[in-house]
């Protein structure tokens, strides 16, 4: 079995270290911090200091091809670190391709930051000895964000774990005028928010048949009733019958960019793009029209879990005890002092976004272009071959997350995944203290006893990957526990008796709300080797333009027949197809270097095309032109996406 890892105690420790004096670290001993290949024994996650640290230290011992840029600053005053890694020397950065890498935009998913950081550290230490590395470095440019809610990060570093999601901006959760004012109280003293069940003869839950630890909800189609009824572990501070309905700090970075903005729901923000470390994200963005492809670590997926045939995700996969626990505070903005006025006269509510059911031009797409969607199964093939993951843990419906802008609004390929997760073996081999498989599958003939067959021969196991799952509301509190249990990682409070001031006799007790989401830190060494590969997988991908032939026909007189093809050799068009949809990427440009007088016939001087296809297709232009023997005409071509390519034609 392996060693058990306590993420709370990991937390408290990290948040308690002193901060390290960059300029007083050796080169081996800021290496030694690090927390993936050239340390298996790593101490644990990194608060905002030591990440920082180890940022600079990269981007100081590597500054020939990494340079460290804050794009901007949180409410409390922490820089929103992206490092930006390719070589200085050939083509401009801003001229070619990027792969923009971002991590941790909810608070509380902080393995997205130690495999961002840890593909910084992929990439520049392999550069000397990977020609794979080099090639990517020299082609393109890597704009990588370990930590874009620094702020909400460093919350889970506390003493208290809270798991949260949100940035430290003050929010009125509860629209009573009062900011904050009821958080979550660790009332049994572990130092780990939880839940609590209490019985109650109108409540929802029952203990689960199958596991006591984990409740469901009845259904009374099945006979089954209610008897519990489950609430975030605390008090009601404010005695407004809700319990930790308005926690310290309020938005969700991944509920706050454009794409389907979840209007007045928890988390979102007041407005799109309300937020500092949001703002100064899509201002970097802006700035940087070369990126052509994205990657987020966070709560979303459709990288385990491919698009169906109709271009959307699979289901969200939300662990039933934490939803269980944010229903008990539905309604909770309704009953402040500031709640939205009633109205006879409007069939909508002042809490609504104006509609209409009259046609007004192209509705925002919300599904993945028919044509752009094989793309997106052979990366999630490709990422699931590479990774070897089968199910990813708990994941939510994105509404406002960062690539959904990415695609949508951007225009660019964009994956996103939690980047761990489990395989059917990780959630079925259970070992005892001597090693020994206790699975039971044998009976006492040896023979496997698994019912896995149905008469027609289908397998009809239930496997904990969820590959191809459309039931709504799939949860994953069972393969959790199984995973818990398994890997040997204490990531569940087990239920205990308190004497609760109002809701009398409770019991707490649930996930460890760090543990649920984040894997072990002894894990992530090999995490990062197989999302460093799957990271130059994606950079192989890009489009790429060439000018593929030119052939020059003398007519005499000074007249010259140009003829050009332009190629497309990488694996991606120029555009996808819902970028030109969307027109958010631009035409590439063909462009012959001659004066407009000299152009007889033929395309024009300057020419566009929306999108061309990779893997070899090109597009064949034609001039006749003016000129003399022996002069000499530049061909440009320029692809916002997929680079650009120059070629000197001599006429004669």
């Amino acid at each position: 079995m392996k060693t058990t890892v306590e993420f709370s105690d990991r937390c408290r420790s990290v948040a308690g270290s002193a901060a390290v004096s960059v300029a007083k670290i050796t080169l081996f001993a800021a290496i030694s911090l690090l927390p993936f290949r050239v340390n298996a024994q790593s101490s644990g996650y990194s608060n905002y200091e030591e990440l920082t640290a180890k940022l600079r230290m990269f981007a100081d011992h590597h500054d020939d091809i990494a340079r460290l840029v804050s794009s901007g600053k949180t409410l409390e005053g922490r820089d929103i670190w992206v490092m930006e890694i390719g070589t200085t020397s050939g083509v401009p950065q801003a001229e070619r391709p990027a792969l923009m890498v971002s991590a941790n935009l909810e608070g509380n998913q902080l393995i997205g930051s130690e495999i961002a950081l840890g593909l910084i550290h992929y990439l520049v230490d392999g550069y000397e000895e990977d020609e794979q590395i080099q090639l990517s470095l020299e082609k393109y440019v890597f704009y990588i964000f370990p930590r874009m809610n620094p702020d909400g990060a460093e919350k889970n570093f506390r003493a208290i774990q809270t798991g949260s999601e949100t940035n430290s901006r003050p929010f009125d959760d509860d629209n009573d005028g009062r900011i904050d004012e009821d958080g979550p109280d660790d009332l049994d003293g572990n130092g780990i928010i939880t839940v609590m069940r209490v019985l109650d003869p109108f409540g929802e839950y029952m203990i689960d048949p199958d596991d006591d630890r984990l409740m469901i909800k009845a259904d009374a189609a099945k006979g089954e009733t209610g008897a519990y009824s489950i609430y975030w572990e605390g008090l009601d501070d404010d005695n407004d019958g809700f319990y930790n309905e308005d926690p310290r700090g309020g938005v969700n970075l991944n509920r706050n960019f454009q794409h389907e903005y979840p209007y007045y729901k928890a988390g979102a923000g007041p407005h799109m793009v309300s937020e500092n470390e949001s703002r100064s994200i899509m201002d970097y963005v802006i700035a940087h029209r070369n990126i052509a492809m994205m990657l987020t670590f966070g709560a979303h997926d459709n990288l385990v879990n491919a698009l169906n045939k109709k271009g959307e995700l699979s289901q969200a996969r939300p662990i039933n005890l934490f939803d269980f626990a944010d229903a008990s505070l539905s309604g909770a903005r309704e009953v402040g002092i500031f709640r939205a006025p009633q109205t006879r006269f409007f069939s909508r509510t002042p809490s609504q976004p104006e509609t209409s059911d009259r046609p007004s031009g192209r509705r925002p797409a919300t599904t993945v272009n028919e044509s752009d969607q094989e793309y997106f199964k052979v990366v999630s093939e490709k990422y699931g071959e590479i990774t070897g993951i089968e199910t990813p843990p708990s994941t939510q419906k994105p509404a406002g997350a960062f690539f959904e802008y990415g695609y949508y609004q951007f225009g660019v390929p964009s994956f996103t995944t939690p980047g761990w997760g489990f395989s059917e073996k990780d959630v079925s081999e259970k070992t005892d203290s001597t090693g020994q498989d206790t699975t039971e599958k044998a009976d006492s003939t040896g023979q496997d006893t698994t019912e896995k067959a149905d008469s027609t021969g289908q397998d009809t196991t239930e496997k904990a990957a969820g590959k191809g799952k459309e039931t709504e509301n799939e949860t994953v509190d069972q393969e959790l526990v199984a995973y818990l249990d398994a890997q040997g990682i204490d990531g569940f409070v087990n239920w205990t008796a308190f004497d609760h001031p109002t809701l009398d006799n409770v019991e707490i007790g649930g996930f460890k709300p760090l543990e649920a989401v984040n894997p072990p830190a002894g894990s992530i060494e090999e995490l990062i080797e197989k999302q460093g590969e799957f990271l130059l997988y994606l950079s192989s991908l890009f489009a790429e333009i060439k000018i593929a032939r030119i052939d020059v026909t003398d007519h005499g007189g000074g007249i010259f027949r140009i003829k050009a093809e332009i190629e497309n050799v990488g694996f991606l068009p120029t555009a996808l197809a819902h970028g030109v949809t969307s027109r958010s990427v631009k035409p590439t440009m063909v462009q012959l270097g001659i004066d407009p007088e000299n152009l007889v016939s033929g395309d024009a001087k300057t020419s566009f095309f929306q999108s061309l296809d990779g893997s070899g297709s090109r597009r064949k232009f034609e001039w006749i032109v003016k000129g003399k023997t022996g002069e000499k005409v530049e061909l440009r071509v320029v692809s916002q996406k997929g680079g650009s390519d120059t070629a000197e034609v001599t006429l004669r």
